[in-house]
C-alpha cells in the first residue's frame, strides 16, 4: 500500500542506494533487474559495474522494498543500507539501468575502493570537523557546493569527481606541511567512499568520512546544531533539501540542468522551463523556442493529471 499524505494522495519512496561489492558479470544482473523495476512502475536510475551498483529509484512502498530485497540478493549486497525519502509526485520520468565501468568515475583504476577511510557518525560529526588539526574537503562538483556546503570546508572547485584525484595531488604539493587529519564528505557517501581509499593510497594517513553522507546529516542533527549552511542538491526533480530533508529553495534550469537559486529565479534572465542566468547567453533563439515550447507542454499535461514524458522502457541490451 502506498503511503498517504493528509489530503489522501500517494507519496512516492525515493530510495538512494550503493554497495560497492565484486559482481563478475554485471551484464546477467542488468536484464532480470531492469524487468523488475519496470514490471512495478519502479523509476530512476541504476548503474552496475564490475565494482558494485549505485543509484536512486523511486516507487510505492512495497514496489521499492521488493527492488531493495533482489539486489540484496546479489552477491556482497546483503547488508545494502538505502537512504529513504517521500515525494508526492514521481521525481523521475522513466527507469534506465545502465553498465559503467564505475560506479561513481573516479579515473583510478587500480585503486581499491572498500579499502576507505574511518566512517564518522552525523552525532559525531561536528567535533571532528570543529578540531584545528582536521582539514575537512567537500568531495562535491562546483555546482552542488554553491548550492551548500558545511562551514569552513574546502571547496576543490572541481566540475566532475574525476578532477578531484589531480587536484588533490597539486593542492598537497603546494603545502609546506601536508595535513595528518583529513575529513570528507559527499552527498550520499559514495564519492567518499572512493575519495578516502584514494588518499590512504597517496599515504594520507588519518582520513575520515561523513557515514551517510550530507543526507544523514541534515536527516538526523538538529538544525539549531548544524554546522551545515544552505541547502543540499540533490540529482532528482526535488533539486535540493534542507534539514530534516524537507524540500529546498531551488529549481532546476531545463537549459543547463544546473541548479537555480532564489535570487537566480528572480533574475529577468530566468525563464522558467528555457534557460537560466548561468546560461541565459550560451542558447540559441532556436533552443529557447524549443525549451519554452516543451515547458508550455508539460504545463498542459500537469493540469490533465498525466506525465509528459513518462514511459518506462526496459533496459537497452549490452
Amino acid at each position: 500500500m502506498p503511503v498517504l499524505d493528509k489530503r489522501g494522495s500517494p507519496k512516492y519512496r525515493v530510495a538512494a542506494l550503493y554497495r560497492f561489492t565484486r559482481f563478475e558479470d554485471p551484464a546477467a544482473i542488468q536484464g532480470p533487474l531492469a524487468a523488475l523495476c519496470c514490471g512495478l512502475s519502479v523509476k530512476g536510475t541504476l548503474l552496475l559495474a564490475r565494482e558494485g551498483v549505485n543509484g536512486t529509484i523511486a516507487g510505492e512502498d512495497a514496489a521499492i522494498e521488493a527492488v531493495l530485497n533482489h539486489i540484496r540478493a546479489l552477491p556482497g549486497c546483503e547488508g545494502l543500507a538505502p537512504k529513504t525519502a517521500w515525494a508526492e509526485r514521481m521525481p523521475f520520468y522513466r527507469m534506465k539501468v545502465r553498465l559503467k565501468n564505475e560506479i561513481v568515475t573516479l579515473g583510478e583504476p587500480d585503486l581499491d575502493p572498500t579499502d576507505a577511510g574511518t566512517y564518522v557518525a552525523p552525532a559525531d560529526w561536528n567535533a571532528l570537523i570543529s578540531d584545528p588539526d582536521v582539514v575537512v574537503i567537500d568531495t562535491r562538483n562546483d555546482y552542488e557546493v554553491a548550492v551548500g556546503q558545511f562551514e569552513g570546508a574546502l571547496d576543490p572547485k572541481t566540475a566532475s569527481f574525476s578532477d578531484f584525484p589531480a587536484w588533490f595531488r597539486d593542492w598537497r604539493q603546494g603545502l609546506q606541511t601536508p595535513p595528518k587529519k583529513i575529513a570528507m564528505y559527499c552527498t550520499g557517501g559514495i564519492r567518499c567512499e572512493k575519495s578516502t581509499a584514494f588518499l590512504k593510497a597517496e599515504g594520507v594517513s588519518e582520513v575520515f568520512h561523513l557515514q551517510g553522507g550530507i543526507l544523514d546529516y541534515l536527516e538526523q542533527v538538529p538544525e539549531p546544531e548544524s554546522l551545515w549552511r544552505g541547502e543540499c542538491f540533490v540529482f532528482d526533480e526535488r533539486v535540493a533539501v534542507g534539514h530534516g530533508l524537507s524540500p529546498g529553495t531551488h529549481a532546476l534550469c531545463r537549459g543547463c540542468r544546473m541548479p537555480v537559486s532564489p535570487q537566480a529565479k528572480a533574475s529577468p534572465l530566468y525563464v522558467e522551463g528555457v534557460s537560466c542566468p548561468a546560461c541565459h547567453d550560451q542558447r540559441t533563439d532556436d533552443q529557447k523556442a524549443r525549451a519554452a515550447e516543451r515547458h508550455r507542454q508539460a504545463l498542459h499535461c500537469e493540469t490533465l493529471g498525466i506525465d509528459h514524458v513518462g514511459a518506462t522502457f526496459p533496459a537497452k541490451p549490452s
